[in-house]
């Protein structure tokens, strides 16, 4: 946060706290929380770019390398075997591997959309920004679960596997993202046979996402594309405004 703050001021541009809304002019751009930007969206009239919650759950196994479905909490409490559990964008509850559905809060909306996946595991992990379908930056944000971020230009060979992955993902759903997400990507491992094959983890708001190790100024330009002025919104983009 502090990072793209300091890129924004760099830019000739203010950056208040959700409270400081009252002192904004201009054109209004968000990086935050989705309840207070779909609180302040209407206000400061900016359109909050995501992806559709069953985006993950349509793509081909080809680029999932796992069983992986759209359902509800009402649908997860029914589960018996371990399965892989979170809400596709709020964080209404821990994305974690649920033994089986009894281990959900139970407290929660039973419509609540949640994804259900098989229980992987990936030995790294990255987040990708993407702008018009080409990574603008990026990071590793993980190695086997654990918090670990490195800048994706410290990787070599590894950047040009997942722009490869990432341009024959794009060529196969790209039209069904927002001009400005992120995409996390992961090396998933296969137990039955050496090596990993890349898969996509999820997708997320470009505005509620952490930057981790990428590079500030084009976090900064997918940001202002995926939460600025609603006028600016890109016709192909209009259907994955938050509503």
């Amino acid at each position: 946060m502090e990072l793209l703050a300091a890129e924004a001021a760099g830019r000739g541009m203010d950056v208040l706290a959700a409270e400081e809304v009252s002192a904004a002019t201009g054109p209004a751009y968000w990086y935050g929380g989705p309840i207070a930007g779909a609180r302040l969206a209407g206000l400061l009239g900016f359109a909050l770019l995501e992806p559709a919650d069953e985006w993950l759950a349509e793509l081909p196994e080809e680029f999932t390398g796992r069983e992986v479905r759209a359902a509800t909490v009402l649908d997860a409490w029914a589960i018996e075997r371990p399965t892989f559990v979170k809400p596709p964008r709020d964080k209404s509850f821990t994305a974690d591997v649920y033994a089986d559905g009894s281990r959900l809060p139970g407290d929660l909306d039973p419509t609540t959309p949640v994804l259900l996946s098989d229980v992987v595991t990936f030995a790294a992990e990255y987040r990708l920004f993407l702008l018009d379908g080409q990574i603008a930056t990026g990071s590793r944000y993980a190695v086997f679960g654990r918090l670990d971020p490195l800048p994706l230009d410290k990787h070599g060979p590894i950047a040009a596997e997942l722009a490869a992955f990432v341009d024959r993902l794009v060529a196969a759903a790209g039209p069904a993202l927002p001009s400005a997400v992120v995409v996390d990507v992961g090396q998933l491992l296969d137990t039955y046979r050496p090596g990993y094959r890349w898969a996509v983890v999820e997708a997320n708001m470009a505005w509620f996402s952490h930057a981790y190790a990428a590079v500030p100024a084009r976090v900064l330009d997918v940001v202002l594309r995926a939460a600025g002025p609603r006028e600016n919104a890109k016709p192909a983009d209009l259907p994955f405004v938050r509503h």
